[in-house]
């Protein structure tokens, strides 16, 4: 064997060595997202059933308990997330009539607290009650809880929730009066992941939902901060 050959055996076993330690840490990987899942899914499980207990004793207010509750189940969205994930495999969406006014009331029940903590107010202009999209509740809950997170923790002062028509759309806008977006939504949602920042992040989660609802994330005029509005195709109003 010449040199030369001797040197692409070599290459080629030291590529396949590569190979098979990439290998090696995927399955270990996954193995770490597999024990993750297992370990937060029961302590979920137990906080639910206590929350059902608390409700059953009312030893809580009602609109509490809902908030937590809400929360709760998102978290358990996120896990079946990442556990699809590790599988190659997507969790489909739900289909069902879902009251944009309830949703913003949510958002207040689950955030007030977290405001004052920022030193912030959450405010509720007109929710049009009444008025209903379709889709996945929870996650059209994720996506606006995305947006007033990012609205508390990069804004100043109070954060303005309300719900408008728009022709055969719904928004649902979130206005803070901070130093604004650094860049234009559409850029900061397209950008490669690592080049988000922690805002462009929660934005983007929010856009790709809105997107597989039919909508998407805009932005609305205002003479200072941001104005994010969650779009969504209008259903059928509800009696």
């Amino acid at each position: 064997m010449t040199a030369l050959g001797l040197l692409g055996w070599c290459g080629a076993l030291a590529a396949l060595g590569a190979a098979m330690l990439q290998t090696l840490r995927l399955r270990q990987r996954r193995e770490l997202v597999a024990r993750a899942c297992h370990e937060l899914r029961n302590p979920l499980t137990a906080a639910r059933l206590l929350v059902a207990t608390m409700e059953r004793r009312e030893e809580a207010p009602a609109f509490r308990i809902a908030a937590l509750d809400a929360e709760l189940h998102r978290a358990g969205v996120a896990l079946d997330d990442l556990a699809a994930a590790r599988v190659g495999r997507v969790v489909e969406l739900r289909d069902e009539p879902v009251e944009v006014g309830e949703l913003v009331e949510e958002q207040l029940a689950s955030w007030h607290v977290v405001a004052r903590a920022f030193g912030s107010d959450l405010r509720v202009g007109p929710t049009l009650p009444g008025v209903l999209v379709r889709g996945d509740r929870v996650r059209l809950a994720q996506a606006l809880s995305n947006l007033v997170a990012n609205a508390l923790e990069h804004g100043r002062g109070p954060v303005d929730l309300a719900v408008r028509r728009r022709g055969g759309a719904v928004q649902v806008e979130v206005a803070d009066h901070g130093p604004g977006l650094p860049a234009p939504v559409g850029e900061l949602t397209r950008r490669r992941r690592a080049g988000r920042g922690r805002r462009g992040r929660g934005l983007a989660i929010a856009d790709e939902i809105a997107r597989s609802h039919g909508g998407r994330l805009a932005t609305a005029p205002t003479e200072g901060g941001a104005r994010i509005a969650l779009e969504l195709p209008a259903g059928e109003r509800s009696a």
